[in-house]
């Protein structure tokens, strides 16, 4: 039996249970792959540096127990990930609300790919969580003294 590959996207900065809700929800379409936004795009994007660096990232993502492989974003723009779209080949793109764009869902359905937007919803009673939301509540600090 074929198992379908599942494939999302994203800069997953400064991971936190958001994140992990998501990235369990995608699993459950089947082996998730994540395309990860690599430093120099997440900086074109954003106009700031990411808190972890593109390995840090990667190496945090592929700890989580859902995700069966992550790849680091070869492209730039918002559809950063057309590169490793093509050689993951999935059958399903998952996003959620806030990933959700025209422009990314008329590619992946070019492509024959099913394209699935998930609300944001926490895991059980967890609150709600955003990196944005968490950026804009608390001061980041790279250290306590500096």
């Amino acid at each position: 039996m074929k198992v379908s590959k599942v494939m999302v996207s994203g800069c997953f900065d400064v991971l936190h249970p958001g994140h992990i809700a998501f990235l369990e929800s995608a699993a459950r379409f089947g082996e998730l792959y994540v395309c990860l936004g690599n430093d120099d795009n997440i900086f074109l994007l954003k106009n700031r540096k990411t808190y972890y660096s593109q390995a840090e990232r990667a190496y945090m993502l592929h700890a989580v127990k859902w995700v069966k492989e992550v790849r680091i974003s070869k492209g730039l723009g918002k559809l950063d990930f057309i590169d490793e779209l093509n050689e993951i080949s999935p059958d399903y793109f998952v996003v959620n609300e806030d990933g959700h764009s025209q422009e990314k869902q008329s590619l992946v359905e070019s492509k024959g790919i099913h394209y699935v937007v998930l609300n944001r919803d926490p895991k059980d009673n967890l609150p709600a969580r955003s990196t944005t939301q968490y950026r804009q509540e608390t001061e980041m600090r790279y250290r306590d003294w500096e």
